[in-house]
């Protein structure tokens, strides 16, 4: 099994595009695999001849370096490889689980090197004296907290608190010393307004448990890492799009169908302005050889979040900062297609300086925010276009007139980003957006 992406520990089997018997050429595609971030073609470098399958269709998490198949040089016998199996390959291994925090913070240099950065050696354990032991006034039982302690109630109260499946531990007495009672149960009422369930048994809830891909499993790693250790500040603003959207539709008109420029490629545009005049938005939060640091990018990187059938990937328009917006469009609309096709290539949606989420098409989607991609340090949240009426005051009196407006939300890593920074490089998104021919510049 080949590792086709650095995060790569184990990957399922696809379809086989070749069978036993098959020669292979360089570059061939022997076989799809799924990886932690696609579904990718494995393209065989070598020339040879398949002599046996050992991992079929379907398979899955079979870790990096197991193997799957049998290849032999052109020429030879592929007979005796009829009733080759996995053991006489070798066998296979486990996926490589994570180790414990406790374990990798440990030194990998043992302490006999006498070396300045070897560990001192580890003391043997100092044995204690054992305390004497001592009887308890206890009673023998345990403890309970004031929430586990049952409340007192008469026999009659919890009979029929047992009956009607009212929780007797919510209930405050109106007894003796705080005694529950009959009456207090049947004065009962839950408090979400809920009638309190009967002895009856109560029917098992339906649902469908459906295993997470390897893509799923990704996503939610860098999701939660994302969120634990970047933190998360929001700036909002509403943009007026009406210049830009006319902007857009007269270079529709003149482009006699050699492209059809989107709202998103203005947007994408109009980003690497910002990015390129607040360069500090345009960074990275980096930890290398104990070392802490803050990667200012030269260059303007930006990815485009595409919702796929497998889960969300982030394909990158590299060198924005150079590209007009016709060569914005034709890059989205080919990155985008292979995403949803699964037939991206890692270094087509690994790295990217900055990420933007349009969630524009969804009517419904006035604003929201985004989760930052790390180690990038921004993510800006676009939401749909709306028709907003703005009072226009002229010599006959105040009038009104209807603007195109989008309201989009900046997500930054306050490790990197100050607020004031984050806010400074909003502005200069929407000085740009609202006057699109500096986009021309």
């Amino acid at each position: 099994m080949p590792a086709l992406s650095p995060t790569m520990t184990a990957g399922n089997i696809g379809t086989w595009q070749k069978k036993a018997g098959d020669a292979v050429s360089p570059g061939d595609v022997l076989v799809e695999i799924e990886t932690d971030k696609a579904q990718m073609d494995f393209e065989f470098q070598e020339e040879g001849v398949l002599a046996k399958i050992l991992k079929d269709a379907g398979e899955k998490d079979v870790a990096v370096g197991n193997p799957i198949a049998v290849m032999i040089e052109e020429g030879e016998d592929v007979s005796p490889f009829e009733s080759f199996t996995l053991e006489d390959a070798g066998g296979e291994k486990a996926p490589p689980a994570q180790a414990p925090k406790e374990e990798a913070s440990e030194s990998s240099e043992p302490p006999e090197t006498g070396s300045e950065t070897a560990p001192p050696p580890k003391a043997a354990p100092k044995e204690e004296p054992k305390p004497a032991a001592e009887e308890s006034g206890s009673t023998g039982g345990r403890l309970q907290t004031s929430l586990d302690r049952e409340p007192a109630a008469s026999p009659l109260a919890k009979k029929l608190a047992l009956e009607r499946g009212v929780p007797i531990k919510e209930i405050k007495g109106t007894g003796p010393n705080g005694r529950v009672t009959k009456e207090d149960i049947e004065k009962f009422k839950p408090s979400g307004g809920a009638a309190p369930t009967t002895g009856a048994t109560v029917a098992a809830a339906s649902y469908e448990d459906v295993p997470a891909s390897s893509m799923r499993k990704t996503i939610a790693n860098r999701l939660v890492q994302s969120v634990n250790q970047n933190p998360h500040y929001f700036v909002s603003t509403t943009l007026s799009v009406t210049k830009l959207l006319k902007l857009r539709q007269a270079l529709n008109l003149s482009a006699d169908g050699k492209y059809k420029l989107s709202v998103n490629d203005f947007l994408i545009k109009a980003c690497s302005v910002a990015l390129r005049k607040i360069p500090a938005v345009n960074s990275s939060w980096r930890e290398k050889d104990g070392q802490v640091m803050i990667r200012q990018h030269n260059t303007v990187d930006v990815s485009v979040a595409v919702a796929t059938p497998i889960g969300l990937m982030t394909p990158i328009v590299r060198g924005v900062e150079g590209l007009g917006l016709e060569g914005i469009s034709s890059q989205v609309k080919d990155l985008g297609k292979r995403a949803r096709d699964g037939k991206l290539k890692p270094e087509e949606y690994q790295g990217g300086t900055f990420t933007i989420s349009n969630m524009g098409m969804n009517a419904a989607v006035e604003r929201f925010t985004a989760v930052i991609n790390p180690p990038q340090a921004g993510i800006l949240a676009v939401g749909t276009t709306r028709k907003v009426a703005v009072p226009l005051e002229t010599e006959e009196g105040t009038q009104t007139e209807w603007d195109d407006q989008i309201v989009v939300t900046g997500s930054f890593d306050h490790k990197v980003v100050d607020g004031a920074v984050g806010g400074e490089w909003i502005r200069e998104f929407k000085k740009v957006v609202e006057n699109p021919l500096e986009l021309l510049l």
